[in-house]
């Protein structure tokens, strides 16, 4: 049975029709990714299923006893609760628990005699509720999904109404996948996640999630390694693909390649009977003539649509001037700042960005700067430019350089420019020397994804994404021999991720851009397929320079991880020989003390042989099991239940080292 249907459903804004009969149905455990162009309905649809949208018409179904739980755009969160007391809510009973273990708390502060007596009572009963609601396994949920997400211990103590737009986003995020729906709607759940976020989000949803995933994302690496299957809205209906996305791209191809035959195919035939038909309007074949314009009107009305996004990159971008052969250096670069405490409003200590870093960039190369959010990059490119002075060090920008800097924000746009006159103007302004016709300028808009009436639409009208691609054809096209570009996928959709990532990446006879590139991005296929050099900056102060693609790097960081995680367990199960070596001595030592005394006076010389030998086997076999728990990471990482086992191991051996010795003296004495 379903645990999802979506049938024939239909929707429309005025007279913008957005879904059109669209059906959908999702069985248990599915993982579908939802593609297609910004404003073609994918949000729409994913709001009608969770309930937030009544469509115009169309059935929506969840299975009986089935949830679906929906990601939020706009957070709404108790704004005086923690972060972490607010991810705790997604388990209601064990918040509940906690909020009033936190009362008794603070009563204990002030009770004396009787009544804090009394509250000590209280204390162990909810400890001991907690601990049934499982508390220890949940704690570590909790912590380890935060962590996941990019939050640090520091932040959890933080008030939500302090949160950033970006760290709210990231805590419903956090609190949707710990309450554990039976469908996940995720709509665009990797905004403001880093690499390492998205990477742990992929981890969680592959191997830990057990329901059904329906996931909007720009994302083509998550969508290759989370899906199973490819929905794309296209004019209002959905197509489906089986597979992940490289798939679903190499069959979207053939599929369109063949409606373009077939579309061609049906104008050509269009063409040659309006031939027919204006050289025999009038004389003997008038009537049949007018026959055939009925019947051509009538096929017309349902005529194949030409499929869209079929072209690539054919525009010629114009030939940038050579610049010297260094293009960018820094020289033993620091940045720092004051940190201030969110909550307090006081220093928490000097924040470094990076610390002597020195790097330089050739002619020609083409470098990706990746790290985590609030690493410094956008900082370290604002230094590398001078218009943020270095705390020490030196940057240097080469001989014939000329930047073109793609920045995050879209500032100085004049809403009612048309589109196609923004990229005209646009362009004269960053090279007064390059010629821009308004068939040129129309051409660049095609190329950029901007057809039909889209030129003639008001920089105001658009989208962020559409925004953001008219931009970045501007600077494309403005025969610049250095791009810097900040987090330039931000709002693309994928056609135009595609689109951008095919202009930086064409070689010269297909009309690529040919210069040199720094680029900030947290867009893994983007930085793969354009970049060959990385600057890696850890959030921490420390920086590494990487030649290579981001492939390579991460191969080899997993190498690195395998490898740590492998010294790591032989140093446990070396500590462990150690550890046995010692208490074997120890015990030879207290055997030879204990002969030396005499019969033994522990109070255990009443206990029969038997009884001994059962006590000590049944010991011996719970610290093994103690030991094999201990040999599994994932007890590790759960700090609480590792910490339990060790001082249940403790109390075990404590007991064990008097019951051998008693029954060695037995056995010398025999």
């Amino acid at each position: 049975m379903p645990l999802l249907s979506a049938i024939n459903i239909k929707h429309s804004y005025g007279t913008d029709v957005i879904l059109s009969g669209a059906t959908l149905v999702i069985e248990p455990g599915e993982r579908v990714g939802f593609v297609g162009r910004n404003g073609a309905g994918k949000s729409t649809l994913t709001r009608a299923i969770a309930g937030l949208l009544t469509p115009d018409s169309g059935d929506i179904q969840v299975a009986r006893g089935r949830r679906a739980g929906y990601l939020q755009q706009d957070p709404q969160f108790d704004p005086e609760e923690t972060l972490r007391g607010e991810a705790e809510a997604a388990f209601a009973e064990l918040h509940a628990l906690h909020q009033r273990l936190d009362g008794v708390f603070e009563e204990m502060a002030t009770a004396q005699g009787d009544d804090l007596d009394k509250l000590l009572r209280r204390q162990d009963r909810l400890e001991s509720d907690i601990e049934a609601a499982g508390g220890y396994t949940i704690d570590h949920k909790i912590d380890a999904t935060l962590h996941g997400l990019g939050f640090t211990d520091e932040q959890f103590a933080i008030s939500c109404k302090d949160l950033s737009g970006g760290q709210r986003a990231r805590l419903a995020l956090a609190k949707l996948l710990l309450e554990e729906p039976d469908i996940l709607l995720l709509d665009e759940p990797t905004n403001h996640l880093d690499i390492n976020g998205r990477i742990w989000l992929e981890e969680f949803l592959t191997n830990e999630y057990g329901g059904a995933v329906l996931m909007i994302t720009h994302d083509r690496r998550m969508l290759d390694r989370v899906v199973n299957r490819i929905v794309e809205i296209e004019q209002g209906r959905l197509i489906e693909y089986p597979g992940a996305y490289e798939a679903y791209r190499s069959t979207r191809r053939l599929r369109r390649e063949t409606m373009l035959r077939s579309y061609e195919k049906q104008q050509t035939d269009f063409r040659k009977q309006e031939e027919y038909i204006r050289k025999y309007k009038t004389g003997q074949r008038a009537k049949e003539a007018r026959g055939r314009q009925s019947k051509l009107a009538r096929a017309r009305d349902g005529a194949l649509e030409r499929p869209l996004e079929l072209d690539t990159f054919r525009l010629k971008l114009p030939k940038a001037p050579r610049s010297g052969d260094l293009v960018l250096s820094a020289r033993n670069i620091s940045k720092k700042y004051d940190n201030i405490d969110a909550r307090t409003g006081e220093n928490a200590g000097e924040k470094v960005l990076f610390d002597q870093l020195d790097f330089s960039i050739g002619r020609g190369e083409r470098w990706g700067i990746i790290g985590p959010n609030g690493a410094g990059k956008t900082t370290l490119v604002r230094t590398l430019l001078g218009e943020i002075a270095p705390d020490e060090g030196v940057t240097k920008v080469g001989a014939n350089v000329l930047v073109g800097h793609f920045r995050q924000t879209d500032e100085g746009i004049d809403p009612e420019q048309v589109v196609y006159r923004f990229l005209q103007d646009a362009i004269k302004k960053e090279n007064p020397e390059v010629e821009v016709s308004e068939q040129i300028a129309r051409d660049l808009a095609g190329a950029f994804l901007f057809s039909g009436d889209d030129q003639d639409k008001e920089m105001g009208d658009l989208s962020g994404g559409e925004r953001s691609r008219a931009r970045l054809a501007t600077i494309l096209a403005s025969g610049k021999n250095l791009l810097i570009l900040d987090e330039p996928t931000n709002h693309l959709d994928i056609p135009s991720a595609e689109r951008l990532e095919e202009a930086l990446t064409a070689d010269a006879k297909r009309g690529g851009y040919e210069g040199s590139l720094l680029l900030i991005s947290h867009d893994r296929a983007l930085i793969d397929a354009a970049c060959d050099h990385l600057l890696v900056l850890d959030g921490e102060g420390g920086a590494e320079v990487f030649i290579g693609s981001y492939s390579d790097w991460n191969d080899r960081e997993k190498s690195r991880a395998g490898e740590q995680a492998r010294l790591d367990e032989e140093a446990k199960r070396s500590a462990r020989l150690q550890e046995k070596q010692l208490r074997a001595e120890k015990e030879k030592r207290k055997l030879a003390e204990a002969k030396s005394r005499g019969p033994s006076r522990n109070g255990m010389e009443r206990m029969s042989t038997n009884k001994l030998e059962n006590r000590i086997e049944a010991i011996q076999l719970r610290v093994k099991k103690i030991d094999s728990e201990l040999t599994n990471p994932d007890v590790w990482r759960d700090g609480a239940r590792s910490g339990k086992l060790s001082v249940e191991r403790q109390t075990l051996m404590d007991e064990l080292e008097p019951l051998e010795f008693e029954w060695s003296r037995r056995a010398e004495d025999v």
